[in-house]
């Protein structure tokens, strides 16, 4: 090699790693920019429009800073939710060699993090939170010696967490938490030694806590939550003397509560849940004078609960729930600045402390399933903020009419299984926002207060197993939100009032086992919400009403034990999803009804000790049921074993063959040939189109007639023509995957969802159409809209829904008229709604199931302002043994932004969703650019976020407002495991539950 090529060699690699000025000229960092630029999407490109020129600090390039010196150099880049979407391969990083912080949070850029971001030698704030990158951590970035905070959470990042990063001496902040990495926490983590927050939670981070933690002395927050960390923890962590907040909860640590730990003196949060922590609590918690929630819940604990553990700590929330803790609860403990205390699931007995609610501050306080005896503590009374009250299961004593006050934030009670007595309180019809009363299986005695009616609230009601007496009173008719109601097990009698046919949300009655009198009331009918009717063991007497057959929603009917007489009402054949029936002991005469067999989803009878004679329906359920519901009878017989029909006389009259033949062969076989021809209208289309297998798939998995509440060939052809075969007249609105359609018909009216025709090779609109039915067929709830029926046919697919005439929640905060109509009850209570429809799909069903798209055209009205769920047609059913994972689905707005680099669906996918939604029925639009600029409340007034198209809430709901929006920012937790659950926010929750 010549001298001048050495000498130029030389030039370029020293031009390489120490910059000359020429370098760091504006036109080199503008070149940079641009052609990253370029490399971006076209939304991307368009949002950053500003980007023109050759000079970002003179051109006022959006989200770039420069420098005040001369000449002025880009040192910063701020594009927090850009929208950019992209990589950063094509950054050139060696032209912006001055940058000091990088920071893009909140957008959707994705592809590895680039190992040149190691040229960044004068980085201090590098931010990548909530974007899709992936791959490895690069180890390069430990070269960034001058960083200081390292955000790189909420992605896809795989991999060990790279030893180079501990070389970075003056990080101050590093968070990793939310993504995928594996391996164990590094040893030397100890060398950052000017650290004070530190959060590696919800990873798959496994091996033991490090020791080294010990050397972190200026940490104030650890957060390592949410892995699969094992081993004990090691004493050695007590060296980290400043640490607030330590969170190492949802691992599989085990062992004891080191000895050492007695030493931390400033610790305000400590959460060790769900783990497998053994031993006793330690005595040492009361030295903890700073200490504001503790959260041992979920381990293994046992012995006592030492008294010390509140004496001098200002506790706000104490959980020691699911453990085998034994004893009482410490009658000195300290609970006067309580906000919540559970004890659930223990072994704990005696008498519960006297000063539970001295300061009134008490919000939740459960000790249910343990052994507690005794009276409830007067002090309970005091309580004026109780929101929820568990005391079930237990073995507590007292008048019920004078040891419990009036609440007013009273949410939920549960005092069922205890040995209460007295008669029902007026006072529960004091607490407006209740709605859950569960008093069953006590010693209540007296007449149920007229004054529960006043509880409007109410959704659940339960007085199970006492010793009530009196009629049910008619002011429950007021209870319209009501949909389970179990008066069961009492001495109740008289006549059931016509008021509860206006209980249009009912869902569960059950008067079982009173002395109720009269015929059955045919108003019964109002109620057409019924999933399951139980009036056994009464004395009602006439017959079956025919209205019964009007309640096409139910499941279980039992009216067995009562002295009901007559024939069968042949009309209880149209209930098409009865599942069980029980009509024994009565006096029921005749034959019972062929159109029986219309009852496709009955599965159990019992007609037992009747007068019922004639052949059986031939019907499985029937075929197959036991003699004991059976016998008894007079002259039943048909195709079950010991009940053969006899066999005519030959020499019988040419007319008694023909009347068998007209009375019961005819129409069994009419019946059979109905059936057939409407299962050839529904399935034969499909069997000639096999290229569509999905949707031969559902039907063959989910007979349309199981959820078809009417004749199908009859609705179908009435659909048809009322729609005029779905003209554009009749649409009421258009989505993504079909129009919605309004028909009248002569005896209601129905929503209809015809799903878009597909194109060639088009499967997405099949799938959404599959997905709605497999849903709706799983749930039933009252703030879900209800799916009365499907038609799958290769000329059109649709879907038949009870028409909510109220709107959806987009259209009524868009119009004023409207908009002042829903006032801030109305908005309380839907959010309300919306929350338990969530809370349902998520954690009552058989498996959890998913919306995916909540937005404010997904929420629906009836007339009475009861918010409803629709659009399931982009759910997702959790199965535990298959994967979760699945392509984007949602609303843009409202999506969760971990949707934007996951696949993975989860529930917390839809709490995001939620807190937008109680966002924008707060402020009456969409939250917008405020989430922008605000992810908390810090410094942010009420007034402030309120529709101003109404008056200010009235001054007892304005704290219920207020409580709603401390929510919703919760539920907007970057971190998907740092929001509330679903369940959570149904009971009650407050944003101090995770802040």
């Amino acid at each position: 090699m010549s001298l001048s090529l050495l000498l130029l060699f030389s030039y370029h690699t020293l031009f390489c790693h120490v910059p000359s000025l020429a370098t760091a000229q504006p036109t080199n960092e503008a070149s940079a920019l641009l052609k990253w630029k370029a490399s971006l999407d076209k939304q991307s490109q368009s949002f950053l429009s500003s980007w023109a020129g050759s000079n970002p600090c003179h051109d006022n390039w959006t989200g770039v800073g420069c420098s005040n010196n001369t000449p002025s150099v880009v040192i910063s880049i701020t594009l927090q939710f850009s929208n950019l979407e992209g990589t950063l391969d094509d950054l050139d990083t060696w032209s912006l060699h001055n940058l000091e912080s990088f920071d893009v949070w909140s957008n959707s850029l994705y592809g590895h993090i680039p190992s040149n971001f190691g040229n960044l030698s004068k980085l201090i704030y590098l931010d990548f939170t909530n974007n899709s990158f992936s791959g490895m951590i690069p180890s390069e970035i430990g070269i960034l010696r001058s960083l200081d905070k390292l955000y790189l959470s909420e992605n896809r990042l795989t991999g060990h967490i790279p030893d180079s990063i501990f070389n970075i001496t003056n990080l101050s902040v590093l968070y990793l938490y939310g993504n995928l990495l594996t391996g164990l926490v590094p040893n030397n983590i100890g060398a950052l030694r000017n650290l004070n927050r530190l959060d590696f939670s919800s990873n798959n981070l496994t091996g033991v806590i490090p020791s080294s933690i010990g050397n972190l002395t200026k940490i104030f927050y650890l957060y390592l939550y949410d892995n699969k960390l094992s081993g004990s923890i090691p004493p050695e962590v007590v060296g980290a003397t400043n640490l607030r907040d330590l969170q190492i909860g949802k691992n599989l640590i085990t062992g004891t509560i080191p000895i050492s730990f007695g030493n931390f003196s400033l610790l305000e949060r400590l959460y060790f849940g769900v783990n497998l922590i053994s031993g006793s609590i330690p005595k040492f918690f009361a030295n903890y004078t700073h200490l504001r929630e503790l959260h041992l819940g979920d381990n293994n604990f046992s012995g006592y609960i030492p008294p010390e553990i509140s004496k001098r700590t200002p506790l706000v929330k104490l959980n020691l729930f699911m453990n085998n803790l034994i004893g009482s609860i410490p009658q000195d403990m300290n609970l006067t600045k309580m906000e919540e205390f559970s004890v659930a699931l223990n072994k704990l007995s005696g008498h519960l402390p006297n000063a539970i609610c001295v300061s009134g501050v008490l919000r939740h306080f459960s000790v249910s399933d343990n052994l507690f005896s005794g009276h409830v503590p007067k002090s309970l009374k005091n309580c004026s903020r109780l929101y929820r009250l568990w005391l079930n299961d237990n073995k507590l004593t007292g008048n019920i009419s004078k040891d419990f006050g009036i609440y007013p934030e009273l949410d939920n009670v549960d005092l069922s299984n205890n040995k209460f007595y007295g008669e029902v309180s007026s006072n529960w019809g004091h607490c407006p926002n209740l709605t859950s009363l569960q008093i069953s299986n006590n010693n209540l005695s007296g007449k149920i207060s007229t004054e529960l009616g006043r509880a409007t609230s109410l959704v659940e009601l339960q007085l199970s197993s006492n010793h009530l007496v009196g009629e049910i009173p008619k002011s429950f008719e007021r209870l319209s939100s009501l949909t389970k109601l179990y008066l069961d097990g009492n001495k109740l009698s008289g006549t059931i009032p016509s008021e509860l046919g206006n209980l249009y949300n009912l869902e569960e009655l059950n008067l079982a086992k009173n002395s109720l009198t009269g015929p059955i009331n045919g108003n019964l009918e109002g109620c057409f919400k019924l999933r399951s009717l139980n009036l056994s063991s009464n004395k009602f007497e006439g017959v079956i009403p025919v209205q019964i057959s009007k309640l096409e929603k139910l499941e279980s009917l039992d009216l067995s034990e009562n002295n009901l007489t007559g024939s069968l009402p042949s009309q209880l054949g149209s209930l098409k999803i009865l599942q069980t029936l029980n009509l024994s002991h009565n006096n029921l005469i005749d034959s019972i009804p062929s159109s029986f067999i219309e009852m496709l989803s009955l599965t159990t009878v019992n007609v037992s000790f009747n007068q019922l004679e004639g052949p059986l329906p031939k019907m499985r359920a029937f075929e197959e049921a036991s003699m004991e519901a059976l016998g008894h009878n007079k002259r039943l017989c048909g195709n079950n074993t010991g009940l053969d029909c006899p066999i005519q006389a030959r020499n019988q009259g040419n007319k008694k063959k023909v009347s068998m033949f007209t009375l019961i062969i005819l129409p069994t076989l009419g019946c059979i040939l109905l059936l057939f021809f409407i299962g050839f209208v529904f399935f034969y289309p499909h069997k000639r189109n096999q290229n569509d297998t999905n949707t031969t798939q559902v039907l063959t998995q989910t007979n349309p007639f199981t959820i078809w509440s009417y004749d199908g060939k009859m609705v179908y052809e009435s659909i048809i023509e009322a729609l005029e075969d779905f003209h554009s007249k009749h649409i009421i609105g258009v989505g993504g995957h079909g129009t919605v359609y309004k028909a009248e018909l002569s005896t209601e009216v129905l929503a209809v969802k015809k799903i878009h025709t597909p194109e060639d090779g088009e499967t997405q609109n099949l799938k959404s159409f599959e997905n709605e039915i497999r849903a709706l067929t799983e749930i039933r709830h009252q703030n879900i809209v209800k799916l009365y029926g499907f038609c799958s046919h290769s000329k059109h697919s649709f879907l038949v829904y009870e028409f909510l005439s109220g709107g959806s929640l987009r259209n009524v905060l868009s119009h004023m008229e409207q908009a002042v109509e829903f006032d801030w009850k109305k908005r309380v209570m839907a959010v309300k709604g919306i929350a338990k429809a969530l809370s349902y799909m998520h954690h009552d069903c058989s498996q959890p199931i998913i919306h995916r798209d909540l937005s404010s055209n997904n929420v629906l009205f009836d007339t009475h302002w009861v918010a409803h769920l629709s659009d399931f047609g982009t759910a997702k059913i959790l199965r535990p043994d298959s994967s979760n994972w699945t392509s984007f689905a949602g609303t843009f707005g409202y999506a969760a932004p971990e949707l934007a680099y996951t696949m993975e669906v989860n529930e917390k996918c839809d709490v995001y969703g939620f807190g937008i939604l109680t966002l924008e029925i707060i402020m009456g639009k969409h939250p917008g650019d405020f989430l922008t600029s605000s992810q908390d409340m810090k410094g942010i007034a009420l007034n402030e976020i309120l529709d101003d198209r109404l008056p200010p809430p009235e001054e007892q709901i304005v704290e219920q407002v207020g409580s709603l929006v401390k929510v919703a920012f919760s539920c907007l937790h970057k971190s998907p495991h740092s929001r509330p659950s679903m369940w959570d926010i149904s009971l009650g929750y407050s944003v101090e539950d995770r802040c």
